[in-house]
């Protein structure tokens, strides 16, 4: 059973409607999910991240990946969200969710409103994504998935700001649609160049101060 309900998801509403939404919580048990195993996705049900990073993808005729998004703590997921399919859901750390019925979240206004906050926040980061794809040149392209990677699932350190989760080159490059190989020869420039760096963890650590 979940400790306390995440920050984010009851943020900007009453006393009384956050009281609700803890309880509603607290009620309830998590299903948790190691890195790299695929979270069921079922018709009509909502899937709240509770702890961790969720990475979204759904795949193209030839085979390819491609990257929809990323879920961290508080945001939804799952069918009522997507017109996709495939649309597959991957733990990217240790990931626990709640999973909750489309119903119940139809039949509650403040659970609707709580969920809201974080389809906006879900949707903001699905738009960011889709610029990338204007930029003409994958360098440039690579830097600001970087910088959105930074924001959406950074955390500051005295270096600059550590990405929590560790990212292979080939999840880089089916994001921007390009080739392990140049994304090896782009992160080798950037971190010549003092943008990026790798601590002991292998996580990437991005320098935004020194972005060009």
């Amino acid at each position: 059973m979940p400790e306390a309900m995440p920050s984010h998801f009851a943020a900007g509403l009453s006393t009384r409607e956050r009281q609700l939404l803890e309880d509603l919580y607290r009620s309830r048990s998590l299903s948790p999910y190691t890195p790299g195993q695929v979270i069921p996705l079922f018709p009509e049900e909502w899937v709240i991240v509770c702890r961790g990073v969720v990475q979204l993808t759904t795949l193209y005729p030839n085979g390819g990946e491609a990257l929809l998004g990323f879920a961290g703590p508080s945001m939804p997921l799952g069918s009522p969200l997507t017109m996709l399919d495939p649309y597959q859901a991957k733990a990217l750390t240790a990931v626990d969710v709640l999973r909750l019925p489309a119903a119940e979240v139809e039949a509650s206004e403040i659970l609707s409103q709580g969920l809201l906050k974080q389809v906006v926040r879900r949707l903001r980061q699905t738009e960011a994504l889709l610029a990338l794809a204007g930029r003409r040149r994958v360098e440039d392209r690579l830097r600001q998935l970087l910088s959105l990677l930074a924001v959406e699932l950074g955390s500051p350190v005295a270096t600059g700001v550590r990405l929590q989760v560790r990212l292979t080159h080939q999840d880089l490059a089916n994001a921007i649609g390009t080739t392990r190989v140049t994304i090896t020869r782009l992160l080798n420039r950037f971190r010549q160049q003092g943008w990026v760096a790798v601590d002991k963890n292998r996580h990437l650590v991005i320098k935004l101060a020194h972005a060009p």
